[in-house]
C-alpha cells in the first residue's frame, strides 16, 4: 500500500500539535518532579487514612508485603476466622461474594479504548467485583479467584489489596493463592495505574476510583470469607455460538497450517462453567470463561457499564436472586475473561462506515477514508442492543451448562506464583538455540487501534516500517529507541520504546506476576494480559502436557485473562510477524508467548511434584508513591436561577405503555461528588406504589439494566441529569414515579470542601398496556 503523503495544511497542523505536546511534556515531567499526589504518595495502604497533605517521600517503595510463605498449607489465620470449620465431608467449603466497586462516573476517561474525549458522563450498570473463596474440608489450603468489572487489574491495585489483606488476615490471603482478574469491559472508569502510559492515558491517578476498586475487592472477600460453608463444585463445558468473531484472521492464518487444522473455528468457542452448590444442593455461585471482548458497547458510550459479559452476570444473578434489586442477593456469577486477544463480539464484521462495504481485510483499509473508517458492528440496532444479544447468548449457554453440570471436582488444592522480570527471560527455543524478551515497546500498529475501536491517527494494522514523520515527532520528544530494543523487536517498527522511558515513572512493567491455581484436576492459569486465540491454546496445551509429564494425569487447563498487573497482548511469534494491533501490542518481544508458556510449565511442574515451597520468590513490584493528579478541576455546583438540586425540569408523561422509554430531566449536580465516599450509592429509583401497603416500593435502582443516567455539563458549575427508564414488556401495570439521589459540591473560601446530599422527584405516572410499533400499509 502506497504511503500516505501530508498536504501543507496537515504538515502546519502536526506541527502545532508537536509544539504543544513538547510544552505538555514538559509541564508534566515538572509536575512529576516537584511534586507527588496529594491524596496517595505513602505506600500501599496509605489511602485509606491519609489526608490530603502530600509529603515528600522517596518516590519507589516496594510495600509492605509480607515474606513469602506458602499460604495454602497454613491453617486459619488468627485473624477474621469465619464461620466453624467443619471437616467430615467430601469436597470443599466454599465463600462467594459481591461488593460495588464502581467509582467514578463523570469526569473521568473510560479505560479500554484510549480515545481523546471518551469520558465518563453517566451510568448504564454498576460496575461490582465477584469473589470465590475455596478451602479443603481441614482447611490447611485455600485459593482465592476474583473476578472484576473493569477493564484490566492493574499493579497498582493488586499491591494495595494484598496489602490490606495481610492486614486482616496475615498470611491467610497472599499474592500465591489470591487471582484478581479484570472482566475486560472497555465502559469502566480509568485512573487507577501506576505506569506512565496508563496513567497519561487515565487522564491522572484518580484517588476516588482507585479507593472503589480496591475497596469493592477486598470487600468482596470479606463477604466471602464469612460465607465460607461445605459444598460441592461440578464443571461443564460446552461451545457457544453467534457470539464471537476473530477479529485479526489475517494474523491468525500466519500460524502452521498443520497447527490451524487440529480447531474447527479461529476463535475459541468453549466455555467452561464452574458450578456451587452447599451440601444441601442449594445454589452459591458460578464462575464462567469464555473468550470474548466485552466492547460491544463502542467507543462513542460515555456511559460507565459492564458491557456484554456484565449482562450475563447480571441475567444470572436476577434469575438466582428472586425478588433482589440488582447487585443485592446470596447468588453470584461472574462472567470472567480468557484469552480473547483477538476476539470480538460485533460479530456482522468490518464495514467502511461511510460507504458501507466490507473492509475485511490484511490493513484493515477502507478505499475513502482509510482504517479510520474500518469498524465492526454488533448484532443489534445499536450498541445497547448488540450488548444486550451477545449477553444473553452467552448467559444462556452458561445457564444451560450450569443446569446439566453433573462431573464434580475432587481432589487437592494448589497455587504457585512468581513475580518474574519479564524483560530479562531467556527462553529455550530448542535443544540448541535460545531467544531473549525485549525492553517493552509498541509498535506503530497499535496506534492504529482495532475494528472494534480504530486509533484515529492515520496509523494503519500491519505495519512493518517506521512512518519518518511519526519516528521523528517521537524522537524529539521522547527518543529514539535503542538500537538494541529496534533489533530485539524486529520486525515491530517501534512507535514508543516504553522500556527506556522512566520519566516521571517507568512507562511499563518490568516485574510481572504468574500464577497457577489449581482445584483437583483443573488449573487456572492467570495471564497478565490478552493472549489471543492460538497463544491461549498453545499456552494451555504446554502446561497440561507438563502437569501429565510430572505425575498430575487428567488435568484441564482454563486461561484466566487480564490477571494481577496489565502487560497489553500476547501474540503468537507467526503473528508477530505481521504485526497487526495484537503483535503492534505485544511489548516484550516476538518470544513474549515462549517466554510465558516456559514459566507457566515451570509453575505447573512445581505443583505436580510438590515443590512449590522451591520456586524462587523473584524480585518485588515497584510501588510509585508521586502520581499524577487528575486533569479535570473540581468546580462548585451551581443552579439557574429560581431552582435547587432535584428539582424536575421536564416531567414525566402522565402514562406509559410498556417498551416504551419513561424520561425525566432534573437540576443536577456533578456525579463524581457522590463518590467522595464509599458509602453505598445510587443515583436513581424507580418506585412502585403498593397499593396494599399504601408505600413506594423500590423496583429499579442504578444498576438495572433498564434505566440510564445521563449528566449533562453546562456552564458555571451548572449541570441537568436525564434519567431514563425503558419500560419492559413485563412491567407489571401501576402507578410508578422516578427518584434522583445526589451530591453537590460547596466550598467556601479556604476550606475544604463539602457535599451535602440532596434528591429529587417526578409526579407520579401510570404504566399501562404494551405499546405496538406503528405500522405502515
Amino acid at each position: 500500500m502506497a504511503k500516505r503523503t501530508f498536504s501543507s495544511l496537515e504538515i502546519f497542523l502536526i506541527f502545532l500539535l508537536l509544539m504543544m505536546t513538547a510544552i505538555t511534556v514538559a509541564l508534566l515531567t515538572l509536575l512529576f518532579t516537584t511534586s507527588g499526589i496529594s491524596e496517595d504518595n505513602k505506600g500501599p495502604s496509605s489511602l485509606a487514612t491519609q489526608g490530603p497533605t502530600a509529603t515528600q517521600d522517596s518516590s519507589t517503595n516496594t510495600g509492605p508485603l509480607p515474606t513469602q510463605q506458602p499460604p495454602v498449607t497454613h491453617g486459619p489465620s488468627t485473624h477474621h476466622q469465619g464461620p466453624p470449620i467443619f471437616q467430615n465431608f467430601s469436597g470443599y467449603h466454599i465463600g462467594v461474594g459481591r461488593a460495588d466497586c464502581t467509582g467514578q462516573v463523570a469526569d473521568i476517561p473510560l479505560m479500554g479504548y484510549a480515545r481523546a474525549g471518551q469520558t465518563a458522563r453517566g451510568i448504564l450498570t454498576r460496575l461490582y467485583s465477584r469473589a470465590f473463596i475455596l478451602a479443603e474440608p481441614d482447611a490447611s489450603k485455600r485459593v482465592v479467584f476474583v473476578s472484576i468489572d473493569i477493564g484490566m487489574v492493574s499493579q497498582r491495585v493488586r499491591l494495595e489489596v494484598l496489602s490490606r489483606l495481610q492486614s486482616q488476615y496475615g498470611d491467610l490471603y497472599t499474592q500465591e493463592n489470591v487471582v484478581l482478574s479484570g472482566t475486560h469491559t472497555h465502559s469502566g472508569p480509568a485512573g487507577y495505574f501506576q505506569y506512565t502510559i496508563f496513567v497519561l492515558s487515565s487522564g491522572g491517578f484518580s484517588r476516588r476510583t482507585f479507593e472503589f476498586i480496591v475497596d469493592g475487592i477486598v470487600k468482596s472477600i470479606d463477604m466471602a470469607h464469612r460465607n465460607l460453608k461445605p459444598g460441592k463444585i461440578f464443571v461443564n463445558k460446552g461451545n457457544v455460538e453467534g457470539a464471537q468473531i476473530n477479529r485479526s484472521p489475517y494474523s491468525y492464518l500466519q500460524n502452521p497450517l498443520s497447527e490451524r487444522d487440529r480447531y474447527s473455528a479461529n476463535t475459541d468457542k468453549e466455555m467452561l462453567v464452574l458450578k456451587m452448590v452447599d451440601l444441601n444442593g442449594e445454589d452459591l455461585g458460578l464462575i464462567s470463561w469464555f473468550a470474548v471482548h466485552p466492547v460491544s458497547m463502542n467507543n462513542t458510550n460515555h456511559l460507565v457499564n459492564s458491557d456484554n459479559v456484565g449482562y450475563a452476570s447480571y441475567m444470572f444473578e436476577q434469575e438466582k436472586n428472586k425478588g433482589e434489586l440488582p447487585g443485592q442477593g446470596p447468588f453470584v456469577a461472574a462472567f470472567a475473561s480468557s484469552n480473547l486477544g483477538d476476539v470480538s463480539p460485533n460479530i456482522l464484521g468490518p464495514h467502511c462506515i461511510n460507504t458501507g462495504e466490507s473492509c475485511d481485510n490484511f490493513n484493515s483499509f477502507c478505499p475513502i477514508g482509510g482504517s479510520d473508517m474500518c469498524m465492526a458492528a454488533g448484532p443489534g440496532k445499536d450498541m445497547f442492543d448488540s450488548t444486550r444479544i451477545i449477553g444473553d447468548t452467552i448467559y444462556q449457554k452458561a445457564k444451560e451448562l450450569y443446569a446439566t453440570a453433573s462431573q464434580e471436582i475432587l481432589g487437592p488444592l494448589s497455587a504457585a506464583h512468581q513475580w518474574v522480570n519479564m524483560t530479562d527471560v531467556t527462553v529455550q527455543l530448542n535443544s540448541t538455540h535460545t531467544a531473549k524478551t525485549c525492553k517493552p515497546a509498541l509498535g506503530h500498529s497499535f496506534a492504529a487501534g482495532t475494528i472494534d475501536g480504530v486509533g484515529g491517527l492515520n496509523f494503519t494494522q500491519g505495519a512493518t516500517e517506521g512512518d519518518p514523520l511519526w519516528d521523528s515527532i517521537r524522537d524529539q520528544l521522547l527518543g529514539e529507541p535503542s538500537d538494541e530494543t529496534k533489533d530485539c523487536h524486529k520486525p515491530k517498527p517501534i512507535l514508543l520504546n516504553t522500556g527506556e522511558m522512566s520519566r516521571p515513572n517507568p512507562w511499563h512493567p518490568e516485574i510481572v506476576d504468574i500464577q497457577i491455581i489449581t482445584l483437583g484436576s483443573l488449573a487456572i492459569a492467570a495471564i497478565p494480559g490478552e493472549l489471543t486465540t492460538m497463544s491461549g491454546r498453545r499456552l494451555r496445551e504446554a502446561v497440561q502436557k507438563e502437569f501429565e509429564t510430572s505425575g498430575r494425569q487428567n488435568m484441564s487447563v482454563v486461561i484466566a485473562g487480564l490477571c494481577n498487573v496489565y502487560t497489553h497482548y500476547i501474540a503468537t511469534y507467526e503473528e508477530y510477524q505481521v504485526q497487526r494491533y495484537e503483535a503492534a501490542s505485544t511489548i516484550y518481544g516476538p518470544h513474549t508467548l515462549s517466554a510465558y508458556i516456559q514459566l507457566f510449565r515451570g509453575l505447573a511442574r512445581a505443583i505436580a511434584t510438590d515443590t512449590v515451597a522451591n520456586l524462587s520468590r523473584g524480585p518485588e513490584p515497584p510501588f510509585f508513591s508521586q502520581l499524577m493528579l487528575p486533569w479535570t478541576s473540581n468546580q462548585v455546583d451551581r443552579t439557574p436561577e429560581n431552582t435547587t438540586f432535584g428539582d424536575v425540569l421536564h416531567p414525566a408523561k402522565p402514562e406509559y405503555q410498556m417498551g416504551e422509554v419513561a424520561e425525566v430531566v432534573f437540576v443536577g449536580a456533578n456525579p463524581k461528588n457522590s463518590a467522595e465516599n464509599l458509602t453505598d450509592h445510587t443515583f436513581l429509583t424507580v418506585e412502585k406504589y403498593e397499593n396494599t401497603s399504601a408505600m413506594w416500593q423500590t423496583v429499579h435502582n442504578d444498576a438495572s439494566w433498564d434505566t440510564r443516567f445521563y449528566w449533562h455539563q453546562g456552564s458555571s458549575g451548572q449541570s441537568n441529569v436525564t434519567i431514563e427508564w425503558h419500560i419492559a414488556d413485563t412491567t407489571p401495570p401501576g402507578l410508578y414515579r422516578i427518584r434522583y439521589f445526589g451530591h453537590n459540591r460547596e466550598q467556601n473560601f479556604l476550606q475544604s470542601a463539602v457535599f451535602p446530599p440532596f434528591q429529587g422527584t417526578s409526579a407520579p405516572f401510570w404504566v399501562v398496556g404494551a405499546y405496538h410499533e406503528p405500522t405502515t400499509n
